[in-house]
C-alpha cells in the first residue's frame, strides 16, 4: 500500500505517488518521459514523444461528446530540486519521500514536485478512467519548464489539434489565471577608458543598503527601490557640482529581482569630502521621504577608503557611466485597462557590473502587449547609444494577452459559480508562463485558462499540496471537461 493510498481522488494520488518514485529535475526527464510513453501504450491511448521528451497522449471522446471540440489538458513533467542542509538524498536516482500532515503532503527534507507533478496526476486519472465524461482530449506534458520553458518552446502545431487549453500549473484555488506578460533580457555594454589615478586624491565607497527588493515581476508593483537606479540619481547630483572618477559600481544580482544593494567606488579631490558628505545626508532626507512607505530603511553610506587604486576610469566615461544609471528604463511602464491593478508592463534594471573592460547594465523587461515590450526595448537600446554603449537582447519568449472574448474563461466562470456559490477571481501576472509559447507556438487563436489546487512552499523543501485542495479542483475540472460540447 502507498504512502496516499487512502486519499481521494484515489486514483490522482496513486499516479501523484508514482510519478513521486521517478527522478524528474528539470535536464532529467528521460525515465518519466518514457513511463508517460508507457502509460500510454499500456492503455492503448495515442502517444506521440518528440525529440525534447514532451509527450502528447490522445484519447477519444466519451459517448455525446465525439464531435465536442478538442481539449488540451497541459501540464509539465519536471520539477525543482531543493533540499535542506544535511539531507541525505540523491536527485539523480532517489524517488521523494512521501508524507502526509494534516490535510497536506510534503516530501521529507526536499521539494515535493507539486509543482508540477499535480497536473501530470490529473491527466493520467482522467486517460485511465472508463467513466468520466469528457470531450476528445489531449494530454501534453512538456519538458524543461522550470529552466526556461524549452519544451514548449519545441512543442511542434502538426502533433496539436485542439484549440482550448487548460493549464493546470497554477497554484491557488479559486482563482482563474487567464493572461501573463511576455519577457526579454537586455544588456547594455559601456567600454571603459581607463587612467591613471592622480597622486593625493581619496578615495571613497559609496553604498545603498537597506531596500527589501522582491521578484521583478510579480512585485515589481510595490515601487520599491532600485539600488541601481538611487545610485544613479546620487552620483548624478554629486557629479553636478564635485568632480569625481569612477573605479567601479556594482550592484544586485539577478535581472529578475529586483536589486537591494549598490557599491560604487570613487576616487575624488580629499578637500570635497565634506560637500559630498553634505550630499549624501541631503539624498538620505530625500530617499527617507519617497520610501516612506515602501523601503522605510533605505540609506546612502559614505565610507572613507585606504585602497590600492591604480587607475580609474576617465572622465567622459564616468560620466557615461552615472549617466546610464541614471536614464536607463526602470519601474512600471504602463497598467493594463481590461484588468485593473495588473501592470502591463515594466523594465527591471537588475544587475550592473564592471570587469576590466566595461561596465554591463542587465535589465530584464516584461509586458503582455507585445508592441509596448518592442518599445521599451528601442527606448533602451536608444538611450545605450546614445551613450556610447553596445545594446544587446536574449531570452526573448511572448507573452499570454488578455483575450475578452475567451469561451473557455466563461465556461469556467459558470462552472464554478455553480459549484461553489460565488465567483472565482480572475487572475493575470505580471511573469512568464508556458501558456505565452503556446500562442506563439500553437496559434493566437487558442482559448486557454490556467488553474489549479493550493501548493504551498513550491521550489523549497517545506513544499506542500493540500489534500482538499486537490479534491475541490479534481471535481471541478471534470465539471469543466463536462460542459465542453
Amino acid at each position: 500500500m502507498g504512502i496516499l493510498s487512502h486519499l481521494e481522488p484515489s486514483k490522482v494520488f496513486y499516479y501523484f505517488e508514482e510519478i513521486s518514485k521517478i527522478p524528474r529535475g528539470s535536464g532529467n526527464e528521460k525515465e518519466i518521459s518514457d513511463y508517460l510513453v508507457s502509460f500510454a501504450k499500456n492503455h492503448n491511448l495515442e502517444v506521440i514523444q518528440d525529440s525534447s521528451l514532451n509527450v502528447i497522449i490522445k484519447k477519444p471522446g466519451t459517448k455525446g461528446y465525439e464531435n465536442a471540440p478538442t481539449v488540451i489538458i497541459q501540464g509539465h513533467m519536471d520539477m525543482v530540486c531543493e533540499k535542506n542542509k544535511g539531507t541525505v538524498h540523491d536527485f539523480e536516482k532517489d524517488p521523494l519521500k512521501l508524507r502526509i500532515e494534516g490535510d497536506n503532503v510534503f516530501a521529507t527534507g526536499t521539494t515535493l514536485g507539486s509543482d508540477n507533478g499535480i497536473a501530470v496526476a490529473y491527466g493520467l486519472a482522467i486517460l485511465s478512467s472508463d467513466d468520466i465524461e469528457h470531450p476528445p482530449l489531449e494530454v501534453l506534458i512538456t519538458s524543461d519548464e522550470e529552466a526556461g520553458m524549452g519544451g514548449a518552446m519545441n512543442v511542434s502545431p502538426e502533433h496539436i489539434s485542439g484549440k482550448i487549453l487548460l493549464n493546470l500549473d497554477s497554484e491557488e484555488e479559486g482563482f482563474l489565471l487567464v493572461s501573463c506578460a511576455g519577457g526579454i533580457r537586455n544588456k547594455a555594454v559601456l567600454n571603459i577608458q581607463w587612467e591613471a589615478v592622480k597622486s593625493g586624491v581619496a578615495k571613497a565607497e559609496v553604498r545603498v543598503r537597506g531596500l527589501k527588493g522582491g521578484h521583478s515581476g510579480m512585485e515589481i508593483n510595490k515601487e520599491r527601490g532600485n539600488s541601481n537606479k538611487i545610485m544613479g540619481r546620487v552620483l548624478k547630483d554629486i557629479l553636478s557640482e564635485i568632480d569625481f572618477n569612477l573605479v567601479s559600481t556594482n550592484g544586485g544580482s539577478k535581472n529578475n529581482a529586483i536589486p537591494r544593494e549598490h557599491d560604487s567606488l570613487i576616487v575624488f579631490d580629499g578637500e570635497k569630502t565634506e560637500a559630498i558628505k553634505e550630499k549624501v545626508n541631503k539624498w538620505n532626507k530625500i530617499l527617507a521621504n519617497e520610501f516612506k512607505a515602501s523601503d522605510a530603511d533605505v540609506r546612502i553610506e559614505f565610507e572613507l577608503v585606504d585602497l590600492d587604486v591604480q587607475k580609474v576610469f576617465s572622465k567622459d566615461t564616468t560620466k557615461k557611466a552615472v549617466e546610464l544609471l541614471y536614464l536607463l528604463p526602470n519601474g512600471v511602464d504602463t497598467m493594463s485597462m481590461d484588468i485593473p491593478g495588473l501592470v502591463q508592463s515594466s523594465t527591471n534594471l537588475g544587475v550592473v557590473t564592471t570587469n576590466g573592460t566595461s561596465v554591463e547594465y542587465d535589465s530584464a523587461t516584461r509586458s503582455s502587449v507585445g508592441s509596448l515590450k518592442d518599445e521599451i526595448i528601442e527606448r533602451t537600446k536608444t538611450v545605450a547609444e546614445l551613450l556610447g554603449a553596445q545594446f544587446s537582447t536574449s531570452a526573448d519568449y511572448p507573452e499570454w494577452q488578455y483575450n475578452p472574448e475567451s469561451k473557455i474563461r466563461t465556461i469556467c466562470q459558470d462552472v464554478y459559480r455553480k459549484m461553489n456559490g460565488k465567483d472565482a477571481e480572475i487572475l493575470a501576472i505580471h511573469a512568464g508562463l508556458e501558456c505565452g509559447l503556446f500562442t506563439e507556438r500553437l496559434g493566437s487563436d487558442i482559448d486557454m485558462i490556467s488553474f489549479g489546487p493550493n501548493l504551498y512552499d513550491v521550489h523549497t523543501p517545506n513544499e506542500h499540496m493540500s489534500i482538499s485542495s486537490v479534491k475541490n479542483l479534481w471535481d471541478y475540472l471534470l465539471n469543466v471537461l463536462k460542459e465542453i460540447k
